[in-house]
């Protein structure tokens, strides 16, 4: 399989990617491709230790236009202009999210229900229930299954003349359940809801088609399959359209229309860069770039062709090595719902999971009982997964036979 594998080439170019530790962490923390570590180290010796404050002038105020277009353009199909690198993503959720429950209730007061689903990512949960609050609004919860997502039919069977706002992950964070975006976005649009789409665990893994599906609103993260590295900040998308109409809550003097007039009113400026605030993480955005090069090069559709691949054989070895030990598939089996992350059910997965990272097999675990298997297109191997999975064999049969007392 690696033989075959187009993208294997890729996967040199990562730090680490080539020793004996297996990384299922890919969905949570990207390996540094080894040119974004010469690329910061470049940065802080030359451009910072060597232009100072000049770098400002010289390239870095543009950075969060310039790198947002690249995401727009390489990662989630926007035209340019409509995406911006700015905060951390639960600073963009607030922006984005408070700014469009005010324009629609400013619209049509009776809008004062806010629709999204229980196991939304708890980022996205704690903002909107604080928004909630702050407001004066109603949060409208949807149900759903753990190992699923949010489907069609209860979207529209929770929307209607009240909702103001609905907020759905692309693919869920716990189950690795892709939405159907176009569906969902329709279904909210017809119930004149405006809809933010969190592309956190989807971007860079599962093609998105922001202009063409006709989102209002996204946010997603960049430290996941971007590689920006820990603490990396977040895009955010506005469509065009509404970039006027709605307004920011956090005024800042980086969206005015003259940063440098240090005026004494906040005149927005009126495109995407209205949605910024304060000073850019300037490092912070650096490592990414490395990464979106390789996926303008390569293409999302081959990263997606070998994400469900690598996904595939993940549900295949586990059906035939952990399935008998009483473990069960908890993200979908259909590879059309299902995002770049399987989650594997067993009530003995937590100790699992920290044995695994002591024999430097790195996944990651979610309650209830779930050990979940991140699988980056770009830097992880299929002997690598079948080398983890092995291990997480090996190391869930010695958890159930001291359990029983048979160690």
């Amino acid at each position: 399989m690696d033989r075959a594998d187009g993208l294997a080439h890729y996967r040199k170019r990562f730090a680490g990617a080539e020793t004996d530790l297996v990384y299922f962490d890919g969905n949570s923390l990207g390996r540094p491709p080894v040119s974004a570590i010469e690329r910061v180290e470049r940065f802080l010796r030359e451009d910072w230790g060597g232009r100072l404050i000049r770098g400002w002038d010289e390239a870095w105020l543009q950075l969060p236009t310039e790198i947002g277009d690249r995401i727009g353009r390489a990662v989630i199909e926007a035209k340019a202009g409509q995406t911006i690198i700015g905060d951390s993503t639960t600073v963009l959720l607030y922006k984005l999210a408070r700014a469009a429950v005010d324009a629609q209730i400013a619209r049509d007061p009776a809008r004062r229900e806010i629709v999204v689903d229980t196991d939304n990512f708890p980022t996205d949960r704690y903002v909107l229930d604080g928004i909630a609050r702050e407001r004066g609004l109603r949060l409208r919860w949807i149900e759903v299954d753990t190992s699923a997502g949010v489907s069609p039919e209860q979207l529209a069977e929770a929307v209607g003349p009240e909702t103001a706002l609905v907020v759905v992950s692309h693919v869920a964070y716990r189950s690795a359940y892709l939405a159907d975006a176009p569906e969902l976005t329709r279904i909210a649009h017809d119930a004149g809801a405006l809809i933010l789409w969190d592309l956190c665990h989807s971007a860079g893994s599962v093609p998105v088609k922001a202009d063409l599906w006709g989102f209002d609103l996204a946010v997603g993260c960049t430290y996941k399959y971007l590689n920006g590295g820990p603490g990396s900040p977040a895009f955010a998308y506005v469509r065009d359209d509404l970039q006027a109409a709605i307004a920011q809550p956090i005024q800042g003097w980086w969206g005015t229309t003259d940063m440098f007039a240090m005026g004494p009113d906040y005149e927005p400026v009126p495109d995407i860069r209205r949605f910024l605030s304060g000073t850019a993480p300037i490092v912070g955005m650096l490592a990414m770039e490395e990464t979106l090069a390789m996926i303008e090069e390569a293409g999302m559709p081959a990263l997606r062709e070998k994400s469900v691949a690598l996904t595939e054989f993940a549900i295949t070895l586990a059906d035939d090595w952990l399935a008998p030990l009483g473990v069960t598939l908890a993200s979908p089996a259909d590879p059309e719902e299902r995002g770049g992350h399987v989650t594997l059910q067993h009530p003995a997965m937590r100790e699992v999971t920290a044995r695994l990272w002591q024999q430097d097999v790195i996944p990651d675990y979610r309650d209830p009982g779930g050990l979940r298997i991140g699988l980056s297109p770009l830097s992880t191997s299929f002997e690598e997964l079948h080398r983890g999975l092995d291990a997480t064999r090996t190391t869930l049969k010695t958890v159930l036979q001291e359990r029983a007392g048979l160690a």
